[in-house]
């Protein structure tokens, strides 16, 4: 009865499996990536649902600093609070390891709600995209 909560749905990106049909993604997998949908769908983005999304695009080319790694926080948390409801944020960590590149390394540590199982995503955002 758990996996059924958790759903069914398209897989993404978008593919064709070897019967010609669209590719499914079931229970958790499917939850990863409606999250990284989240993550990559801009505010205003969808012309139909203008609110979907989340609010770090809006940081590119921000100076990495303090403020901009609270601000990229706040905004992974409160998109996948508001759109994904079978997950429980545990943790957000934003890492400038790799800032010589442009790049931040999102880490969010999740439980999906209906099994109590954790898992973990690391979303690699990119701050001077053109």
């Amino acid at each position: 009865m758990a996996k059924e909560f958790l759903g069914v749905g398209w897989k993404f990106p978008v593919k064709v499996d070897s019967r010609g049909n669209i590719a499914m993604s079931a229970y958790e997998e499917d939850i990863r990536e409606a999250i990284l949908i989240i993550l990559k769908t801009a505010k205003g983005e969808r012309l139909m649902r203008p609110d979907f999304g989340c609010g770090i695009h809006e940081l590119v080319f921000s100076p990495i600093n303090t403020a901009t790694i609270t601000l990229i926080e706040k905004s992974v948390r409160e998109a996948i609070t508001e759109w994904e409801p079978r997950v429980e944020i545990l943790s957000i960590d934003v890492s400038t390891e790799e800032v010589d590149t442009g790049k931040l390394l999102i880490s969010i540590e999740y439980r999906v709600r209906r099994t109590n199982n954790r898992f973990n995503l690391v979303y690699p955002f990119y701050l001077k995209e053109a």
